[in-house]
Formats: structure tokens, C-alpha cells, sequence
């Protein structure tokens, strides 16, 4: 069974540091902290799962902690996990068995990392990263914001998920440091350009955000998932904008890098719909109904293949009165969002049309 060393990078998080260690510490080998410069109690929660805490101060640099954290493993095998990631009970299950089955030959193994919930506490969005790295490999950190871990040799997908679970956060810190940056006269890299994009529409920065995204765009060098996000992304910023024309050139642009993905199924259906458009609209749900493509590393919402274009095409197959595909599709809905009240109430509205239409 192979080791494994924890590292982390934390700095004031006494709210979620003692949760996180909590839900690993029966799963991994080593635990070692590395501290940026806490005020706050995060080092005397920490003290109570390990010994190994070890200062590193903050320049502005997360690629630089992270590397700094790996230098302190010992074990054969590095997790990396932020103070505010939990593994629920089933994962640290999970856990466990990938620990006990993984073979020496693999060099980075990556997990479903959960990022958001529905009101019926489904996970309705989530990407891949890789967690699991071979210490000899001493593969590094790239990137001051949004860093990645770059990996490479004998990769494989584990059936084991992170989950984001946050209290809350410095929103401001990225573009912080982004501005930081660029105003020391650094060029940005396309990835940078991506990220810093998406902190600028996060900000309502909107005018700013196109700029970045176009320029990001603009090389033929981003990767297809980056591409496709930012497409989308610029569609939004327009919509902000009122300018609904390139919102929809934007997500149609999408269609240039890859087959077409399910969130620009579902918004292409809904400018159809929106025009009255409706067997064009149908077509098009009905194809993000088809997409059956979950081993990318790229950003998934899930909503987008499930319970939202049921829900569409339950008003459109309503409106062109093909009712019992319309309380086909509700149904299917439900099934995911059984407390949604347009869900309830377009089962209510079919019912009483069915029951209607039989007492004649």
C-alpha cells in the first residue's frame, strides 16, 4: 500500500482548517501545514493533528507556497487540499480503497472536485484536478493566481471526489494580485489572461472582462475547455452589456473548437425559444440531452444535462400541444428536482389537462 504526505497551504482559516484535517487525517500518512502568515487560531487547530507546521511568508504567489509545501513531504505520494475541502464519509471511503489498490507505476491520479449543490443537495457542478502526485516526480506548481500543478507520465481518474465547502473568502485577493502584476509591467500568460478575465466579470467589470476574454481568444494556443469557457463567459458580459447579438456570436463561437457541449445546447435552445422559435429550440435541448462526455477536466454543470433542458422542453413540447411528451419531459425533470415549484406546477397543470381531457 503506497504512503502519502499531505500539503497544504493555509493563512487565517480557524473556521474550516480543524473540518478539513478532520476528514483526512484517518487517510493519509503525514500531514504537513505550511503557514502564510496566520493572526488567528489556525495554527493551534492545525497543532492538534500535527506537529508539521512549517512558515513560509506570503508574496503574493500561490504556485511558490504550494512548491514550498511539497518540499516538506516525506512520504511516497502528495495530497494537496485547501483549508476550506472536506472528503465526505463515502470519499474517505473511497479514499482508502484507491489507497490500497494504486500501483507504484502511476504518477498523478486526479478527482472529481464538487464545487456547488442543488436545494435537494445534488452536486450540479464540478471539474476534475489532479490530487494525487508522486513525490520523486517533483512536479511543481505554475501560476502566482489560479495555479496549476503540471503533471505528466502515467495518469489516471479515481471514483473519489473533493468537496468545496467555504465559509467565505477574500474576494478581492485575486485581482489583487492580478492588478499587482500588470502594473509592475509583467505580461500576463494566456492562462493568466483567462483567469484574470473571469476575476474581472466576477467584479462586474464587465467592458473590462471582453477585452481579456477577446485577447485570450485570440491565440490558438488556449485549451479547448479554456476556449470554450471563455466563449460562454464573453456571451454573458454581453448579455450584461444588453448586447444580445454578440452574446449569442460568442456562443456560437463555441461550435468552432469542439462538438458542441451541453451549455451551449441550452442556450442556443433558449435564444430559439425565446424567439418562438420552438422545433428549433427542441432540437437543440434535446441534443444536450445526448452529450455523454464526463472524463474531460474542464468545468461541468450539471444542470445543463439533467433537470434543465427536461424543464424546457416540457414547456415547448407544451406549446407546439404535444402534451404527453411535454409530461414526459416534466416528469424526467422531477426526478432530479422533486421540490422545484415550476416543476410542481407543471405537473399540476398536466394533470388537470389529462384528467380534463378524459372527462369528455
Amino acid at each position: 500500500m503506497i504512503t502519502i504526505s499531505l500539503c497544504m497551504i493555509v493563512k487565517n482559516e480557524e473556521d474550516v482548517i480543524g473540518r478539513c484535517l478532520e476528514s483526512v487525517s484517518g487517510i493519509v500518512d503525514e500531514i504537513n501545514i505550511v503557514d502564510t502568515g496566520s493572526t488567528d487560531r489556525t495554527k493551534d487547530i492545525v497543532n492538534e493533528f500535527t506537529d508539521r507546521i512549517f512558515d513560509f511568508p506570503w508574496i503574493d504567489d500561490f504556485a511558490a507556497a504550494r512548491n514550498f509545501s511539497f518540499q516538506q513531504a516525506t512520504k511516497e505520494y502528495i495530497l494537496w487540499l485547501d483549508a476550506d475541502d472536506v472528503f465526505t464519509k463515502e470519499d474517505q471511503e473511497k479514499f482508502k480503497l484507491l489507497k490500497q489498490s494504486l500501483s507504484t507505476s502511476i504518477d498523478a491520479v486526479s478527482m472529481n472536485y464538487h464545487l456547488g449543490f442543488d436545494d435537494e443537495g445534488h452536486v450540479n457542478s464540478l471539474l476534475r484536478r489532479y490530487r494525487l502526485a508522486k513525490r520523486a516526480n517533483n512536479f511543481q506548481w505554475i501560476g502566482a493566481v489560479h495555479e496549476f500543478l503540471s503533471v505528466f507520465g502515467n495518469l489516471v481518474d479515481a471514483d473519489v471526489a473533493v468537496t468545496h465547502s467555504p465559509l467565505s473568502h477574500d474576494s478581492n485577493r485575486n485581482i489583487r494580485i492580478y492588478r499587482k502584476l500588470i502594473e509592475s509591467g509583467e505580461t500576463l500568460s494566456l492562462r493568466d489572461t483567462f483567469y484574470y478575465a473571469n476575476e474581472l466579470k466576477d467584479h462586474q467589470l464587465f467592458e473590462e472582462a471582453c477585452t481579456y476574454y477577446k485577447n485570450f481568444l485570440d491565440s490558438p494556443l488556449g485549451w479547448i475547455e479554456d476556449n470554450i469557457q471563455a466563449c460562454l463567459k464573453l456571451a454573458d458580459c454581453y448579455y450584461e452589456l444588453n448586447d444580445k447579438e454578440n452574446a449569442l456570436h460568442a456562443t456560437l463561437q463555441t461550435l468552432t473548437y469542439d462538438v458542441p457541449r451541453p451549455e451551449t445546447c441550452c442556450r442556443i435552445g433558449y435564444h430559439f425559444m425565446e424567439q418562438g422559435q420552438n422545433e428549433a429550440a427542441i432540437h437543440w435541448y434535446h441534443q444536450a440531452l445526448l452529450y455523454d462526455d464526463q472524463q474531460n477536466l474542464g468545468f461541468q454543470n450539471t444542470s445543463f444535462t439533467t433537470w434543465l433542458p427536461h424543464l424546457q422542453l416540457c414547456v415547448l413540447y407544451d406549446r407546439v400541444k404535444q402534451y404527453d411528451k411535454a409530461y414526459h419531459h416534466n416528469e424526467s425533470a422531477r426526478k432530479y428536482k422533486p421540490m422545484d415549484d415550476r416543476i410542481i406546477g407543471n405537473k399540476k397543470y398536466l394533470d388537470d389537462f389529462f384528467k380534463k381531457a378524459n372527462d369528455k
